[in-house]
């Protein structure tokens, strides 16, 4: 609640009383999803996911061509139906959706932010939940990644990781100015190998962020990697974590990218 006891994305924040609206199924639809914004800002997620809920809200609205109150569940199966035959989404990108539609109904049907008083007043309707168990996939396991996929074998890894090193070398003979992206490229393939990294600790990466590990002084300055923008639960901010170096060529790697010729301070 807010100093003056009204919810994040209550209507009565986003809706003026008294006042006429020129275009109400367009207002108040506009009005909801600033709401429904606020609402979720508040509970400390992310940009990027509210922005994404928005989204998948507005997209779902528009394929139905009918505003909050008036979608129903037989919306949602043909949607989510049309998603999965015809433009063949993933089974966790379909679910995500799906959860992007369910939070904004639960949202709207809240009495608390009062949506549902204000849909009847200007519309004689209010919206309902339409997104059940009934009709969308649960999710039950963990690791929904599709079977085709493989890691690389090592055959295959030091192919790859030999490529990245002749596109730098074939680049700066001829004396292109694209040879740094290529090294750099090449560094940040390797640094996430050796430290298992997703994409985004990988690209977050800076010069303090790699130590000694004592108990294995081989590694020299580059013993561990401190990892400080791992994937955050929901609301919570990135969480942290150390790994250790395994690889005897992980310290080269880095060497050569950190020594005093290199133009930049992160891999």
């Amino acid at each position: 609640m807010d100093p003056i006891g009204v919810a994040p994305g209550a209507a009565r924040l986003h809706l003026v009383d008294g006042v006429s609206l020129l275009r109400p199924e367009d207002q108040v639809f506009a009005a909801m999803l600033a709401g429904f914004a606020n609402q979720q800002l508040a509970r400390n997620l992310a940009r990027s996911t509210v922005e994404g809920r928005e989204n998948t809200v507005r997209a779902f609205a528009v394929y139905v061509n009918a505003f909050p109150w008036q979608w129903s569940p037989a919306m949602v199966d043909e949607w989510l139906g049309d998603l999965r035959s015809l433009r063949e989404l993933k089974r966790s990108t379909i679910r995500s959706y799906s959860e992007a539609v369910r939070a904004f109904c639960s949202f709207v049907t809240d009495p608390v932010y009062d949506w549902a008083a204000t849909c009847e007043k200007h519309f004689g309707s209010h919206a309902v939940q339409v997104v059940h168990e009934w009709n969308t996939a649960v999710h039950v396991q963990d690791h929904e990644a599709d079977p085709t996929k493989r890691a690389f074998t090592k055959k295959e890894l030091h192919a790859f990781f030999a490529h990245c090193d002749e596109q730098v070398a074939r680049i700066r003979a001829f004396g292109r100015k694209g040879w740094l992206p290529a090294f750099r490229d090449a560094t940040l393939f390797k640094t996430a190998y050796a430290f298992g990294l997703r994409r985004n600790e990988t690209r977050m990466l800076d010069v303090v962020d790699f130590g000694r590990n004592v108990h294995a002084a081989e590694f020299g300055a580059y013993g561990l990697c401190r990892v400080r923008s791992g994937k955050a639960k929901k609301g919570s901010p990135p969480k942290q974590r150390s790994v250790l170096s395994v690889w005897a060529w992980t310290p080269e790697v880095l060497e050569e990218w950190f020594s005093p010729g290199s133009t930049s301070g992160t891999p």
